[in-house]
């Protein structure tokens, strides 16, 4: 079977069990291994073990259920919570002020869980029914929830990035630094965006009464709460960005902290603990099996011959190399039609990001584009899965196309970024080229 058919069989395949509803790590290394038999016989099933050792075994990946354990800890003792009223007391006073506030507190809670649905599902809970209530247009609403929540994998510690450097052996430090200029100008734009819209339409984000704009207390406690949070990420990511501490180390550490913060602030109890337990397990339990199944799906078609043909198609375009970027770019955008984020990084990024390099561009570089694509793909319709956090938590009136309407603009900000970071790639390297070289 040559190569071009070996893939459009394995293309079709995944859709098949992906619409079947089959968990996706088992359907990839199902695929892999079904293909894999049929081609090379029982032997094929030697590639499991040593695959999914490989897979897993790697020092990088022991940040992944410390971060998102920080992340639940702080979002399951209702720090989330508070920091949301940290954003309703201090910016309801301006038109778009609670969309505002989502963003930048959306911004923060990313940079704790390095994931997307936190974000979403903790924002669409506890933000969009108030904004709904203040007489909100539902789809600013609506948007600034999605857009804000999907930050988390763009703001360090994103735990796609930390996927990125482990199968393409890149520093995680770099991969930190280079998202934190492109989330700057995207939650800018945000900004920029909600409060040009609601100065021109001030009926879609109305500014609170003066009663409910809380008193100096209650702005001095929201402050304390945001500076708080804000400390704990700077502790975390400070630590990784100048040296001090390797990211699982930082890990850890920003585990200890949120435990910390929880308990001073009276909010952590065995409850607190066992949750912020279990659901770290279980996320990271769904992301070692899908590492694992598109370890073996990824390997067994490199196997094959997948690269050769990459790097055939390569030389053969016309496009010249940026233009090969681009392609890449829209290949991944269709594939977030369909998959999660996890699964087109271990996929592409093995595939994609030699080939960047050979054509001379920074895998950092390369590495942030993906990230930033990713941002895209995820939530753009019809399948875009992160659309379906927002609808999973949102008022039951909410639809699926009011969800769909209202990321609009600020996907196109997005797309604004990437090209941007594709034009610039100085906005991504800058910083760093500055702290690591």
């Amino acid at each position: 079977m040559s190569i071009e058919v070996l893939t459009l069989v394995l293309l079709a395949s995944l859709l098949v069990v992906f619409a079947a509803g089959t968990p996706v790590g088992f359907g990839l290394g199902g695929i892999a291994m079904a293909v894999a038999a049929f081609t090379w016989g029982p032997q094929a099933f030697k590639l499991i073990p040593t695959t999914a050792m490989s897979a897993i075994s790697s020092f990088i990946l022991l940040a992944i259920p410390l971060f998102i354990f920080m992340g639940q800890v702080l979002v399951r003792s209702g720090l989330g919570e508070a920091m949301f009223h940290a954003g309703h007391v201090l910016a309801g006073r301006m038109r778009g002020g609670l969309a505002i506030g989502v963003i930048v507190i959306c911004a923060l809670i990313g940079a704790m869980v390095g994931i997307i649905g936190a974000g979403i599902m903790t924002a669409g809970s506890v933000a969009l029914k108030p904004m709904f209530d203040r007489g909100y247009d539902r789809r600013l609403a609506l948007g600034a929830v999605m857009a804000g929540g999907g930050l988390g994998i763009l703001i360090p510690p994103s735990i796609p990035m930390i996927l990125f450097a482990a199968v393409t052996k890149s520093s995680i430090g770099k991969m930190f630094a280079g998202g934190l200029v492109p989330a700057a100008i995207m939650v800018a734009l945000f900004v920029v965006y909600i409060g040009v819209t609601c100065w021109l339409h001030p009926e879609r984000g109305p500014a609170l009464p003066a009663e409910e704009r809380g008193t100096v207390r209650d702005k001095l406690i929201a402050m304390r709460d945001g500076a708080v949070a804000f400390a704990l990420i700077v502790l975390v990511l400070g630590s990784i960005l100048f040296g001090v501490a390797t990211p699982t180390e930082a890990a850890a550490i920003g585990g200890m902290g949120a435990i910390v913060i929880a308990i001073t602030y009276r909010r952590f109890n065995f409850g607190v603990l066992q949750e912020a337990s279990i659901g770290a397990m279980q996320l990271t339990a769904i992301a070692v099996w899908i590492i694992i199944g598109a370890t073996l799906f990824t390997n067994f078609h490199m196997m094959m011959g997948a690269g050769r043909l990459l790097g055939a198609m390569t030389a053969n375009t016309t496009f010249g190399p940026r233009g090969v970027i681009v392609m890449m770019q829209l290949s991944m955008l269709v594939m977030g039609l369909f998959i999660d984020e996890f699964i087109i990084v271990i996929i592409c990024a093995p595939l994609y990001t030699p080939i960047a390099v050979a054509l001379g561009f920074d895998p950092i570089w390369f590495g942030i584009l993906m990230i930033l694509n990713m941002e895209i793909a995820i939530q753009t319709p019809p399948y875009g899965f992160a659309l379906f956090y927002l609808k999973s938590v949102a008022p039951p009136d909410v639809t699926m196309m009011e969800i769909y309407r209202s990321i609009g603009p600020f996907i196109a900000i997005k797309l604004i970024v990437l090209v941007l970071c594709m034009a610039f790639p100085d906005l991504i390297t800058w910083l760093p080229n500055l702290l690591f070289d």
